[in-house]
């Protein structure tokens, strides 16, 4: 674990209340962290072309799982190493670990940095890669957003990459920096954004990173909660070195899934390196085992197909599509599916 020193950024000072000699003009500028030893274990992850490598080279077709906030499972008392001993069980390479607006700032940034720093130190003794993940819902422009809870601004968007990048700078084990979870304006619901206005917000979160981290990846969604990419067509991000993020849920499309797959993402995979940073499914009565229609072979069999990593939602017994049934870790059929494939493909 990193060891914190005197204050992050200057947005977020210590606190003085109280103290009659507080100074605001001596605060001075933000102080750095004590240095890693851990951040060089891994290897370095890069893109080239339309894939992931890592140092050697070698193409990384990531598979993995999303956890659920790490405010919420600290609250709920099983934020340890345990935690990611079982996901690094299911077979995983890749973890992604959703930091919630409401979460971030009821915690405090200083706070909330120690979570994720266990996280990522646990991760690197476990051979795991991290993908930091700005758990917001809804348009950024117009600052509306689907629940209070991913309620933010774009001050404060910016403001988390910058603590992010500052922080973990040169840290090998933080692969990606998913820029904003799902941008969508629900159905005109949340106001209006264009692809023009979506893609200058992101270029200017890329420049803001690699102005204290040129290493780590940064990922972009597409709209329509971001699973969307058809505007890669005509204007792809004005940045190389990134990749994309789909979230392709079954209530996505309707049948037939695999041509608007290949209409809605799948034809970037052909330029760009792309990971599905959320898919997930849920078995009913009278489903097969791998989801309704078979839903679960379906789009891994896609996506491994074209090169593109996958991430299964979510390795929690609450938030659904859950792949834990409780707490002692038990697995759900959809959990069980989604282990028996991340172990097969690594056989």
């Amino acid at each position: 674990m990193l060891l914190l020193t005197v204050s992050l950024l200057h947005s977020y000072p210590q606190n003085t209340a109280g103290n009659s000699n507080r100074s605001w003009w001596k605060e001075g500028y933000p102080f750095r962290f004590a240095k890693n030893p851990k951040a060089k274990l891994m290897s370095l992850i890069s893109v080239k072309g339309n894939k992931f490598i890592d140092a050697k080279g070698d193409t990384v077709l990531f598979r993995g799982v999303s956890i659920a906030d790490p405010d919420k499972i600290d609250h709920e008392g099983h934020w340890n190493k345990i935690l990611f001993e079982k996901v690094k069980d299911m077979g995983v390479m890749l973890v992604r670990i959703p930091v919630h607006p409401a979460a971030w700032r009821e915690r405090t940034p200083l706070k909330y940095l120690t979570l994720l720093d266990s996280a990522v130190s646990w991760c690197t003794d476990l051979n795991v890669y991290v993908d930091i993940d700005w758990h917001s819902i809804g348009n950024l422009e117009m600052e509306l957003f689907q629940n209070p809870m991913y309620n933010t601004t774009r001050k404060e968007t910016y403001e988390f990459w910058q603590t992010m990048a500052r922080h973990f700078a040169g840290n090998n084990t933080v692969a990606f920096y998913e820029l904003f979870n799902e941008p969508t304006t629900y159905r005109g619901q949340l106001g209006n954004i264009s692809w023009t206005e979506w893609k200058k917000i992101n270029e200017n979160m890329i420049s803001l990173i690699r102005s204290f981290d040129t290493e780590t990846i940064p990922l972009v969604a597409g709209f329509d909660w971001a699973y969307d990419l058809t505007p890669l067509r005509e204007e792809p991000i004005n940045a190389v070195g990134i990749g994309y993020v789909t979230h392709p849920y079954p209530n996505k499309r309707p049948q037939p899934w695999e041509p608007k797959w290949e209409e809605d993402f799948g034809f970037a995979a052909q330029r760009y390196p792309i990971i599905a940073t959320e898919l997930g499914f849920t078995v009913r009565k009278g489903d097969p085992e791998d989801g309704a229609e078979n839903y679960g072979t379906r789009i891994t069999k896609y996506l491994e197909s074209n090169g593109i990593g996958w991430l299964a939602w979510d390795f929690d017994p609450e938030w659904g599509p859950q792949l834990l049934s409780s707490w002692d870790y038990s697995l759900t059929a959809s959990g069980k599916f989604f282990k028996s494939a991340m172990e097969n493909k690594s056989k």
